[in-house]
């Protein structure tokens, strides 16, 4: 369920949503490398894919989105971070937990951050790097969420 198909061969969008999809089809593969590019990056640094994975899936099912949580966790090869897709883990180590803490409300509250929360991550002992990899993953699945729920309205009107 992913935004990272061909607008051709995307089961999880409807006819009236595949036709629009198709007018702007290099979204898709723009969004592949974006998707790539924070899933997989060349320099994971304190954040393996695996781990990127499972939290992608969490912040899917905090978006209701429980088809893109899917496609995200099935490639969550390590059954130690396959926990970290339920919201209701909290983390392995107090990093962890600081480090969750801090996704879920991006992911959640985005509006509410506030810069002791990144305080709170430097005190945990994530790196400047790491927190900004952080929030490239959850902007980047903000964008896919958005814009899922918005072909699924799409489908809806359609319907």
């Amino acid at each position: 369920m992913a935004l990272t198909a061909t607008p051709e061969a995307s089961p999880w969008i409807g006819a009236a949503a595949s036709v629009a999809a198709q007018s702007r089809s290099t979204i898709f593969e723009m969004s592949r490398q974006a998707e790539n590019a924070v899933i997989e990056p060349r320099d994971a640094g304190g954040f393996p894919s695996d781990w990127r994975r499972a939290v992608a899936a969490r912040i899917a099912t905090l978006n209701a989105l429980p088809d893109l949580a899917a496609h995200y966790l099935a490639g969550v090869a390590d059954p130690t971070l396959r926990d970290l897709a339920n919201p209701a883990a909290a983390g392995r180590d107090a990093r962890e937990r600081s480090v969750i803490t801090f996704m879920d409300r991006v992911a959640t509250q985005p509006r509410s951050v506030q810069a002791e929360e990144i305080e709170g991550l430097k005190a945990a002992g994530v790196t400047d790097a790491n927190i900004v990899r952080l929030c490239e993953l959850n902007a980047f699945m903000s964008y896919q969420c958005r814009v899922l729920a918005g072909l699924a309205v799409l489908e809806g009107a359609a319907a």
